[in-house]
């Protein structure tokens, strides 16, 4: 390995979750190297999202998003608070349309108990139109703990933590290749101008998010199961004039998919999204042929929607385990146990919760770094 860089820890990707990962080593006292493909941190997924703080009850008793997003809530708030990071606890009604959505409430009332989250409270119609007079449903949950909060500060935030920590971040640097040697991982890194070069590490942590899934099969040459990347586009419409409710309106089922949950950002502008476009490149495009479903979506609970108001915002691809028509599945974080390359740990189909959660999950990948290195 002559004349080759080595260096203790290398962090594929320079996102949310990959920048909470390197802080976590770094406070560790590792030598940790991030490495991004992009020109800027977090300029896929982490900067395409809703910028939201989510409660913690939405996903499954016992799963990672559960196990992590309920932790990872309560560290972000902390951390906002520590650093002056803007944020803000805005609340979040999820609403049934009808009988049959009521149902996908009573379910997620449930999750909520199962989840520890105790402050969530079932609401009928009535009562949530009143505590939001343009909104029209059956029935409600409340999630008082649910916010919003400024993506791009809290990544500047992470990335001066481990900064400070000691790490260094290398941009326009993308993974081509992957290989085992002699104990150590080597990644071949190629740069914009068609250069090169390795780097090797005895550490490794994939959070390269769109790019994860390839980067795993470079390492293990099919001695692991890697499922396939499926991009699940989220397009955002952004509604023009005053915001008409003053806390997030999530809608379940179709009406979700379809783009009808209302968002605000720190500034209090309205915007509808995300809805599900399952896509096979990474095109952030958004099609104003899809706003007559997204007026449909909203109109369900927000019959004063005026169409004209709503104009294409941005859009986001959020990594997925499982394609169109499967059910939602678990985060795949795979460490040494998983796999027969010590010293790895890969962070696949990291959707949402996972700005919620990046502080958790940095954490998380930390501990299965150091049980292996215990052995």
């Amino acid at each position: 390995m002559t004349g080759m860089d080595e260096v203790e820890s290398v962090v594929i990707g320079a996102g949310v979750v990959g920048l909470a990962a390197a802080r976590a080593l770094g406070l560790e006292g590792r030598e940790v190297v991030i490495v991004e493909a992009g020109a800027t941190i977090g300029g896929e997924t982490s900067s395409r999202n809703n910028e939201v703080i989510h409660a913690g009850f939405l996903y499954p008793y016992g799963t990672l998003k559960s196990r992590l997003c309920r932790v990872g809530r309560d560290a972000l708030y902390a951390y906002c608070a520590a650093r002056g990071i803007a944020h803000r606890t805005v609340g979040k009604l999820v609403i049934a349309t009808d009988e049959t959505e009521s149902t996908v409430l009573d379910a997620l009332a449930a999750s909520a108990w199962e989840n520890g989250v105790a402050d969530v409270e079932p609401l009928d119609g009535t009562a949530a139109g009143r505590m939001e007079p343009a909104l029209r449903c059956k029935a409600a949950l409340y999630s008082p703990s649910t916010g919003i909060i400024d993506v791009h500060q809290l990544m500047l935030s992470l990335l001066g933590d481990a900064q400070a920590a000691g790490a260094a971040l290398a941009l326009h640097a993308r993974v081509v290749a992957a290989r085992t040697h002699r104990g150590r991982i080597v990644l071949r890194i190629g740069t914009d101008e068609g250069s090169g070069y390795e780097i090797a590490c005895r550490r490794l942590v994939n959070a390269a998010g769109l790019g994860a899934n390839a980067i795993a099969r470079m390492l293990h040459h099919g001695a692991l199961a890697i499922p396939p990347l499926y991009g699940a586009k989220g397009n955002f419409f952004a509604l023009r004039g005053s915001a008409p409710f003053r806390r997030l309106i999530v809608p379940v089922a179709k009406t979700l998919e379809q783009g009808g949950a209302f968002t605000l950002d720190l500034s209090g502008r309205g915007k509808f999204g995300p809805d599900v476009e399952w896509v096979e490149r990474i095109d952030y495009a958004v099609d104003p042929r899809r706003a007559p479903f997204f007026v449909a979506a909203i109109r369900r609970y927000y019959p004063d929607i005026v169409p004209e108001a709503l104009s294409p915002d941005y859009a986001g691809i959020r990594p997925r385990n499982q394609g169109e028509g499967a059910p939602p599945t678990d985060w795949l974080i795979l460490g040494p146990n998983e796999h027969s390359v010590p010293g790895v740990v890969h962070l696949l189909g990291i959707d949402t919760p996972g700005l919620t959660s990046c502080l958790a999950l940095g954490d998380h990948v930390a501990r299965l770094l150091w049980q292996d290195e215990k052995g």
